[in-house]
């Protein structure tokens, strides 16, 4: 097995637990966590690709790294940003769900 496979797998794990997360977690925060995971998968995926061209004595080429870089601090942002509207449903609601919620007035 070499470390491009082990590298595939893991991604494949990562993707999938994620995924799983996010069909079986009702809680708005933890499917939050399982997106999380599952980008994680996807970046591990595009640092295994990115690193198999290197290895196989091609010249390094950065634009997968530039996109893997720049996806993390896109992904960093859009946590933020989620967590931020989460935190104010909650104040708003007094409830993380939006299952239901009857109007208030």
């Amino acid at each position: 097995m070499t470390i491009e496979t082990l590298f595939a797998l893991t991604a494949c794990a990562l993707v999938g637990i994620g995924l799983y997360g996010l069909i079986a977690q009702p809680h708005p925060l933890r499917k939050l966590v399982a997106f999380n995971i599952m980008g994680s998968g996807v970046f591990v995926l595009f640092g295994a690709l990115a690193k198999r061209g290197a290895a196989a004595g091609l010249p390094a080429d950065p634009v997968p790294q530039a996109l893997l870089i720049t996806a993390i601090v896109v992904a960093f942002a859009a946590t933020a940003v989620t967590v931020a509207l989460l935190v104010r449903l909650i104040e708003a609601t007094d409830s993380a769900s939006l299952a239901d919620a009857p109007p208030r007035e």
